[in-house]
């Protein structure tokens, strides 16, 4: 699966690194990535297009526990869960239209 489609990578040039900065949980989650059997869950709040091609993302990783912090395309491309599963892109998501709160409230709910 193609994790940054040209829709993302045109969403991704209006959320630059650092542009959210300080909005916590009321920033705006352009992109959202998942490990399928793991748990764990990236919501990305901003992303930068680095000169050798990658991507710098900001965001909220929902994994062991909730914290946030930068990762990059290549190292989400790198990961393998069970049964060689790779990190997916959730297609279904409405990327830049809901926030953190939002999201992460819709997750608690689900428990």
């Amino acid at each position: 699966m193609k994790l940054v489609t040209k829709a993302l990578e045109k969403l991704f040039a209006k959320y630059p690194i650092y542009s959210q900065d300080g909005k916590k949980y009321d920033a705006v989650v352009i992109a959202k990535f998942f490990m399928p059997g793991s748990g764990f869950t990236w919501y990305v709040t901003e992303a930068t297009k680095l000169d050798n091609g990658d991507y710098e993302f900001f965001g909220y990783v929902d994994g062991l526990e909730g914290e946030f912090g930068y990762f990059t395309l290549s190292q989400l491309q790198s990961l393998r869960g069970r049964w060689g599963l790779r990190v997916e892109r959730d297609m279904y998501f409405d990327c830049g239209k809901t926030t953190l709160a939002e999201v992460l409230n819709k997750t608690e709910m689900a428990y």
